[in-house]
């Protein structure tokens, strides 16, 4: 979201928030963007773990099966009182309660997950500045104190599913180059950077968008190591999406693909306006145009309400009523091995195909002002 309002602004206000009163009221403008504000809430989430914890955490979730597979309204999932073993399940004084129905916090610590954290409150100081400047330099300080933690200490190093796995050297490199940005050039994060080329060249396919966003703050060494990375990789990205009828990179694991066709799309603008010599705008048109509907098993948007036709069964809080969320982005097309497509049109419950996540829409609001922008 921080990457929408730097590069295209993002101004639009249609929802009033009220954090203190936990109020939400569509189509009532409160003066302050709605990004903005879904930037704050992510915040304030991330911003309490480091009050509570000292550190970013794996994650938090229903304590029973019986929540985590609730198919009524999703504010029925809680009775809204704090658990107490005290009481028995009719029990209550209005403030607490015997029903078990509190959310449990995984508090582990891991090194990964500290510098993805100190990433987003990195980039979101940025944007909150003007708003909430009070916010904004909480998420700058705590971003610079977890750079400091862990670089003084062995990284601690945790995987379980999908958790905190993959390589930490990229998201070091995104912690980097976020608090780059926002002390406009320090020197720690720019030297950090430089001894990082070597990983970059390495995780290049990964790290690109990110990497040519710090080159208004490097040299023009780093800027010349970058475009021979650059060059390399559109050779090899070429023959490899040309094995595909859609020009995009096609997920093959046990998850549909929207997310990395959206993220393609993104990336390959940022490399557009960083290099448009070498990258040109049909990559980040493909992406998105992939995400709307051309791409296997048939024409439908993977955004629900966007498109003439999108998906309108979907996997979210009202999955049962066999109905969608607006804006919503689907994983979408999913390959069974070794090479058969599918993508269930009219049965909403398997989430590795139309499973809404927060990140997919993010990153679809992403691509498509990216594709909106290169169109133009």
């Amino acid at each position: 979201m921080t990457l929408v309002l730097e590069n295209f602004g993002l101004d639009w206000d249609d929802t009033t928030v009220d954090e203190r009163a936990r109020y939400v009221e569509i189509r009532k403008p409160d003066s302050v963007p709605d990004a903005i504000q879904q930037i704050t809430h992510g915040v304030l989430y991330l911003l309490a773990q480091y009050r509570l914890f000292g550190h970013a955490i794996p994650g938090v979730i229903e304590p029973t099966l019986q929540e985590y597979t609730h198919l009524g309204d999703a504010a029925s999932k809680t009775d809204g009182k704090i658990y107490s073993e005290k009481m028995s399940p009719l029990e209550s004084d209005g403030v607490y309660s015997g029903v078990p129905d509190d959310r449990w916090a995984f508090t582990s610590h891991t090194t990964r997950l500290n510098y993805d954290a100190a990433s987003s409150l990195a980039a979101a100081s940025r944007v909150l500045r003007g708003y909430d400047d009070k916010m904004s330099a909480e998420c700058l300080h705590t971003a610079e104190n977890v750079w400091d933690h862990e670089h003084k200490q062995a990284p601690a190093l945790f995987h379980s599913f999908n958790t905190a796995g993959g390589d930490l050297r990229d998201d070091e490199t995104k912690a980097a180059v976020e608090l780059l940005i926002a002390t406009k050039g320090a020197d720690v994060y720019r030297r950090r950077l430089n001894e990082l080329l070597p990983a970059i060249q390495e995780r290049f396919p990964f790290l690109a968008g990110t990497a040519v966003r710090a080159i208004p703050f490097m040299n023009l060494e780093f800027k010349a190591a970058l475009k021979s990375m650059l060059l390399t990789y559109k050779t090899n990205l070429d023959e490899n999406l040309a094995k595909n009828p859609y020009g995009v990179p096609i997920a093959m694991g046990t998850w549909g693909g929207s997310g990395l066709a959206a993220g393609f799309a993104s990336q390959m603008y940022l490399l557009h306006q960083a290099f448009p010599d070498i990258v040109g705008t049909d990559y980040t048109l493909r992406g998105v145009d992939y995400v709307l509907g051309t791409h296997p098993v048939s024409n439908v948007s993977y955004v629900s309400a966007i498109g003439t036709q999108s998906k309108l069964i979907g996997y979210g809080n009202n999955r049962a009523d066999y109905t969608f969320i607006p804006g919503g982005m689907i994983p979408g097309v999913t390959i069974l091995q070794p090479d058969y497509p599918e993508l269930k049109s009219d049965w909403p419950f398997l989430w590795y195909e139309n499973e809404y996540v927060v990140d997919t829409a993010t990153a679809f609001i992403l691509a498509a002002n990216a594709a909106n922008a290169v169109a133009k």
